[in-house]
């Protein structure tokens, strides 16, 4: 059984065209950290596929915390600081 060690929202945009007009969805979804994987909505990697994580902030409002993974690099659009979760995430990986 894993175990839950810590989450993140992240934000999850969607472009969609209906009636000839662009509209922007904006949708919260979670990034969970267990003790042997990673989990989002739409992946899933194996902890040892993944080689490291880092935090690029945007704005006041918005930044980037991206995986670095065997796959290539993923990244998820944070409005919440992610530096507890990339401590556990280190850690972990200790």
């Amino acid at each position: 059984m894993t175990l839950l060690i810590k989450s993140q929202p992240y934000k999850k945009m969607t472009r969609m065209i209906k009636d000839n007009q662009q509209q922007y969805f904006e949708t919260e979804e979670w990034i969970e950290l267990y003790d042997t994987v990673i989990s989002t909505n739409t992946n899933q990697f194996k902890l040892e596929h993944v080689h490291d994580m880092s935090y690029k902030p945007l704005s006041d409002r918005y930044g980037f915390l991206y995986l670095h993974t065997n796959q290539g690099v993923f990244s998820y659009n944070v409005a919440v600081s992610p530096s507890d979760f990339i401590e556990a995430f280190k850690q972990l990986k200790e």
